[in-house]
């Protein structure tokens, strides 16, 4: 397995994968990044590239990074399959389990595309929205470096829906950051705007209020939400609510802490 460096960017624990390959292959530069974090989600992975594909095809230059959280399952195997036929396709993996934030950001890292957007792997985001938010981005300033989904219609079991309100409301009321919906795996950013954010562990919830820190315009645009076909969740309602309530905490104390100041050169 070939180690590179991507845009010079260091990627932490991450080894870039091109297979069937004794080297690098040099692509060409694309306009947009599709970066897909997955955590043992085999299953999900064919029809969710194949519709990534149907959804871009003749409208951007594109390439697909699939990020692998150390699956325990042979979702790498899969990925590799997929890359003979797809030379847009490239498969990371992480060293060690790093979580899903880190997953997103090594993508970001490697990405090639000035804009990156992001999609859950389980296949619940819909592919379909990403035209919509490269349109609505088009129609944005150029100040407005974050486009994030909003489930309008949430296709989760009622425990998950009622957690997700009751994070979403305690969420926009500490932070002020007029976004209904964080948690929605599909959005749309500027790369270096991204990489420029402060770093931490599910950061990746916390996307608006961290661009809107650097002074940055966010929208939500609202998108399709679909039912999970395979595979299980992740994440359990108590965990996430203990977890999230911390980095409330955290996000609170980085906003306060913030400054922004205009430079002029001479």
């Amino acid at each position: 397995m070939l180690k590179i460096q991507a845009n010079e960017a260091r990627l932490d624990g991450v080894e870039v994968e091109y297979a069937g390959e004794g080297r690098a292959r040099p692509l060409p530069t694309p306009r947009l990044s599709v970066v897909v974090p997955v955590f043992n989600e085999r299953d999900n992975i064919l029809p969710l590239v194949r519709e990534i594909v149907a959804g871009l095809a003749d409208r951007t230059d594109y390439e697909i990074i699939y990020v692998d959280d150390q699956s325990s399952d042979d979702g790498v195997q899969v990925l590799q399959s997929l890359k003979q036929e797809l030379p847009r396709l490239r498969v990371l993996q992480h060293a060690s389990r790093s979580g899903q934030s880190t997953a997103i950001r090594n993508g970001v890292k490697a990405a090639r595309g000035d804009w990156v957007v992001t999609l859950d792997g389980d296949g619940q985001n819909d592919p379909a929205d990403i035209n919509k938010l490269l349109a609505a981005r088009d129609h944005a300033g150029e100040d407005t470096k974050l486009l994030a989904g909003w489930r309008v219609t949430r296709r989760d079991n009622a425990g998950k829906r009622w957690a997700s309100r009751l994070a979403n409301g305690i969420r926009s009321r500490l932070l002020r950051d007029s976004t209904p919906d964080t948690g929605c795996g599909i959005k749309l950013f500027e790369r270096q705007a991204f990489l420029d954010l402060p770093y931490f562990d599910h950061m990746h919830r916390f996307l608006p209020a961290l661009m809107q820190r650097a002074g940055w315009k966010t929208v939500s645009i609202p998108v399709n939400h679909r039912c999970r076909n395979a595979g299980v969740s992740k994440y359990d309602n108590l965990g996430r609510a203990l977890v999230g309530l911390r980095d409330l905490r955290g996000m609170a104390w980085l906003i306060s802490r913030s400054k922004l100041t205009a430079v002029r050169e001479y």
